[in-house]
């Protein structure tokens, strides 16, 4: 028995070595494989969302009156294709057109084309998280649709986010302007909450639209970090912390803080809400930014009294009320991982999504 017990503890530490090592190999593997730029590592998926709710209404038609819903279908189809046959000729016109146009060096500027038939609404998705990672698939989105773009096109984001890091949401916000500046009309669209940063990217929106108990506002900053001096200074632990610069470092987690380096370290985020502030009246001029930007948050109707949003709606009733007269195309890039690097991303989604769920409990602890 007792060769055994040592045959079995000989067995469960070989197998703990092997196991650290494994964590140790992909944990390296996934360092190296983030530190590679995505530019190219991966691929556009476009969804036809007018497809989609069209043939949600003619599934239920056909189960409710299934020879009604036959003839509906038929009179559908011999009108499309008639409409794609006068599309066909209209395109064909308006390529020799374009074409003649061009050779005068008279035609419109080549990336826009011939406006479509029937004008495109792009639709793009913005998950937002602590570090605002979704910025970088936001790039590549954004860059697509502006290649892609014609006259009477514009583009929806459903935009989800109760803020993170400013570096982070302020990329992110840059992209949106990107649309702003070519003149390509930008409504954002929040179901749920669009906080801090979140609000950030909405406010540079031509539009908003906010579902009526949707989380907006937040207009502010915080941050704040532990001290761990008098623990380590209990147990005789020492740090010893070097800078360049009086300002280097204002507040540390392991040195002693000082009433200077926290007076510094207030008027750093006094002067990031200032930014903040301008950023959001520069967007919104009609907007009272000062008796808004306390921090607080409102719901949907309340923000839409102060003036932080335009319209009270939820993405999907927006949406299916264009599809009839729009081409609603959903946008998304894909980024390409191997296995290593989606294990750590799910780790890092899993910390990042407890984080969260610590941070809205504590932002209201109302409940319905």
């Amino acid at each position: 028995m007792e060769f055994l017990s040592e045959v079995g503890l000989f067995l469960a530490q070989a197998v703990s070595v092997v196991l650290a090592l494994l964590l140790l190999v992909l944990g390296i593997a996934v360092i190296a494989q983030r530190q590679k730029k995505s530019g190219s590592d991966g691929h556009m998926e476009v969804r036809k969302l007018h497809e989609r709710y069209r043939h949600h209404a003619d599934t239920l038609a056909e189960a409710l009156d299934p020879e009604g819903a036959k003839a509906a279908a038929k009179a559908r189809e011999k009108a499309e294709k008639a409409a794609a046959k006068a599309r066909s000729k209209a395109r064909s016109k308006a390529h020799k057109r374009a074409q003649k146009e061009a050779r005068k060096g008279a035609g419109k500027d080549s990336e826009q084309g011939a406006p479509r038939e029937r004008p495109v609404t792009f639709v793009l998705d913005f998950d937002g998280d602590l570090r605002a990672a979704a910025a970088e698939q936001l790039r590549e989105e954004v860059s697509a649709v502006l290649a892609a773009r014609r006259e009477g096109d514009d583009v929806i984001l459903r935009l989800e986010s109760p803020g993170g890091i400013v570096h982070g949401y302020g990329l992110a916000a840059s992209q949106l302007q990107r649309l702003r500046d070519a003149g390509m009309p930008l409504t954002v669209c929040v179901d749920k909450v669009a906080a801090s940063g979140g609000y950030m990217m909405a406010c540079v929106a031509e539009r908003i639209v906010a579902a009526p108990f949707a989380v907006l506002g937040s207009i502010g900053v915080v941050a704040q970090l532990p001290n761990f001096h008098r623990f380590l200074k209990k147990h005789d632990v020492d740090v010893e912390l070097l800078t360049a610069g009086e300002y280097k470092r204002t507040l540390t987690l392991f040195g002693e803080n000082t009433d200077k380096g926290r007076q510094k370290f207030q008027e750093e985020l006094e002067e990031t809400h200032e930014l903040f502030k301008a950023f959001v009246h520069e967007n919104r001029p009609a907007l009272d930014v000062a008796a808004v930007a306390t921090g607080e948050i409102w719901y949907g109707r309340r923000a839409l009294e102060a003036g932080l949003v335009d319209e009270l709606s939820t993405s999907d009733a927006l949406l299916t009320s264009l599809a009839a007269e729009r081409d609603l195309l959903a946008v998304r890039f894909v980024q390409r991982r191997n296995w290593q690097d989606r294990l750590g991303v799910a780790a890092e989604e899993t910390v990042t999504r407890a984080i969260l769920r610590l941070w809205q409990r504590g932002l209201d602890r109302r409940q319905v």
